[in-house]
């Protein structure tokens, strides 16, 4: 069986979020990002569309256009190139993210 987990938390602060890699196939990739409640959260647009799963914590969800609540049971969706970052983290968020295709990795070819 072939480990297929990819984890980039590697050497990053422990209040830093975090991204783990735990399935990637060329349709999708799939990870768990946890943010710390007030920790800032460094992402930017992706090539691809992404669904987010909030599996615990709270925190808001925002992108030019709106500001959505992230807890527990919400199921979230950021087409690909738009802006959008997790704000206002009050309590540890979890959440399962999907790409489709797999998310783009730095060195890969454009």
């Amino acid at each position: 069986m072939q480990d297929l987990t990819t984890d980039r938390s590697a050497a990053v602060p422990p209040d830093a979020a975090r991204y783990v890699e735990t399935l990637r196939v060329p349709a999708m990739s799939v990870g768990t990002y946890v943010i710390p409640a007030g920790a800032h959260d460094p992402q930017g647009p992706h090539r691809e569309d992404e669904v987010y799963v909030v599996l615990a914590g709270r925190g808001r969800l925002w992108t030019p256009t709106r500001t959505v609540d992230a807890v527990a049971g919400s199921v979230l969706f950021v087409p690909a190139g738009e802006e959008h970052r997790f704000v206002d983290v009050v309590e540890d968020l979890t959440v399962v993210v999907v790409f489709a295709p797999a998310e783009t990795r730095p060195g890969d070819a454009s």
